[in-house]
């Protein structure tokens, strides 16, 4: 059972990682009432965590590469141990916020090293095992997620949603020290630190512009403002990236229609099936008074389909075509969105999302696995970690901007449905403070009445986000079908990933 402790020392940190993902998304409706913060500060929670692994994925892997990748995966561990201790300990949201970025850099050095410290550690039919289990455990924490979330907020607090990831990066950091070897590449290069500065500049620019246009108005100053560096910053990087004898993301891989095609879906993927959930976490727990257990249970039966999708028929999809997996997912993706956008009723409670999440699920299912495979078909094999560092990052990328889209048309919505009359309730409703002000309203006509107003605003403000999760998805079935002409075999040399390996969670799992 000794050969099995690096596998063991890298599911730790993966299932640590993806839990804390999911694990906020129940907890935010607790966060808010404690710390007292808006709409804004609670996107921004949920944000600069995928915003921080985005930026830096790349990065930290060509560091690893160079320093040595055990060396990065302890790093990572006991980085992103100590920023979850101050986030559990956090007074404000301006102090939470700043440390959920510290732990989107701690886990961008363990999923930059994940998959590069299997391939090390394991040979032959020992590989294809370890990958096939590291994928079932990302899947299953992404499942258990909520579940767990919901479990610590409600019967210890939401602090203790930060203070579980302690005890387990510490086994991590034990069995790490005890069974990984080091590895590195020999022929590694320096690090493209332009390239990372105007990259991060440029994602965090235009991911801080959408969430200041829902809140300003698009046509404000600070929004332009920041639309504007957001452009030049990304401009920027793209003549970096060219004029590089080292560049962080080599700009030629998009010559190939396939890998554009595979990073619109991954882009698309993340944002339509998996940024909404916590808009629908506030509408269960604030306006439909759930406990965080209840709304984690609810928002199960997506992640779970997923999973099972991904691991039961992985096989089977993998013999298709890679335009038809993948946009065929896509297009499940955004009629799952759609389902739930024509479904959800005011006063409907949760039973009305259950068909949406579980058609979206089966989606996200199919089309996961075969999105690493195909990235690294289309390009050469020398290339190939990059191709998997850039699907991941691009998955992040779409993570964070779906959110801050989704929390625009949402805040919109909201106030679209509680008319001239109800505007002054949008900020508090959007935090989760439903709850609060139903409970606060006198007995009779007045509770009824606001309870039909309440229930108007978060139907049209969900069914907005809905409907523009299902464009999304849509888009990118569009996407997929016009410009994948590959099949889902590596060409020849490049890595093969095993259809199991693939979280089914859209979660950043490394493919250095």
């Amino acid at each position: 059972m000794r050969k099995w402790l690096p596998l063991t020392a890298v599911c730790l940190g993966a299932f640590m990682l993806l839990v804390d993902v999911t694990i906020v998304t129940v907890a935010l409706p607790d966060m808010a009432a404690d710390m007292h913060t808006g709409f804004a500060g609670l996107q921004w929670v949920m944000d600069v965590y995928a915003l921080a692994l985005a930026a830096l994925l790349l990065g930290a892997g060509s560091l690893a590469d160079r320093i040595g990748r055990r060396r990065v995966y302890l790093g990572g561990l006991v980085l992103f141990a100590a920023a979850s201790l101050v986030c559990g300990l956090a007074t404000g949201p301006d102090e939470l916020i700043a440390f959920r970025a510290v732990q989107g850099i701690g886990g961008a050095a363990m999923f930059a090293t994940t998959m590069a410290l299997l391939s090390g550690a394991y040979q032959g039919r020992d590989r294809g095992i370890a990958f096939g289990v590291w994928g079932s455990v990302n899947g299953a924490a992404a499942a258990a997620g909520p579940v767990i979330g919901g479990l610590l907020t409600e019967h210890f607090g939401w602090r203790w949603i930060f203070f579980i990831n302690l005890p387990v990066c510490a086994l991590a950091v034990y069995v790490t020290l005890k069974a990984v070897a080091e590895s590195r590449d020999p022929h590694a290069k320096g690090l493209d630190l332009p390239g990372m500065a105007t990259f991060t500049t440029g994602a965090g620019a235009v991911t801080y512009a959408v969430i200041r246009g829902g809140e300003n108005g698009w046509s404000s100053p600070t929004t332009l403002g920041l639309l504007g560096l957001a452009a030049a910053a990304f401009a920027a990087f793209v003549l970096v990236e060219l004029r590089s004898s080292r560049p962080m993301l080599d700009l030629a891989l998009f010559r190939s229609r396939t890998f554009v095609a595979v990073m619109a879906a991954a882009l698309l993927l993340s944002g339509a099936a998996f940024s909404y959930l916590m808009y629908v976490s506030l509408w269960l727990q604030s306006a439909r008074g759930m406990t965080p257990v209840g709304a984690g249970l609810v928002l199960m039966p997506m992640a779970a389909a997923a999973l099972v999708v991904s691991a039961v028929a992985g096989r089977l999809l993998h013999a298709m075509p890679a335009r038809l997996t993948i946009g065929g997912g896509l297009l499940l993706i955004g009629v799952g969105a759609l389902i739930l956008a024509w479904m959800l009723d005011a006063g409907d409670g949760w039973p009305a999302m259950v068909p949406g999440l579980l058609v979206t699920g089966v989606g996200v299912g199919a089309a996961t696995p075969a999105l690493a495979a195909t990235a690294m078909a289309a390009v050469a094999p020398a290339r190939a970690g990059m191709a998997g560092g850039a699907l991941n990052t691009v998955r992040q990328l779409g993570t964070a901007l779906g959110i801050a889209v989704l929390g625009a048309v949402f805040h919109a919505g909201l106030r679209g449905g509680l008319g001239e009359g109800g505007r002054e309730l949008s900020e508090p409703l959007a935090s989760g403070g439903a709850g609060r002000l139903l409970a606060e309203a006198p007995a009779g006509a007045a509770r009824e009445a606001l309870t039909a107003l309440v229930d108007a605003g978060f139907a049209s403000g969900l069914r907005d986000t809905f409907l523009v999760s299902g464009a999304m998805g849509l888009a990118g079935a569009l996407a997929v079908f016009l410009l994948v002409r590959t099949g889902p075999r590596p060409a020849p040399g490049a890595p093969a990933v095993p259809a199991q390996a693939a979280p089914a969670q859209g979660s950043p799992a490394a493919s250095r």
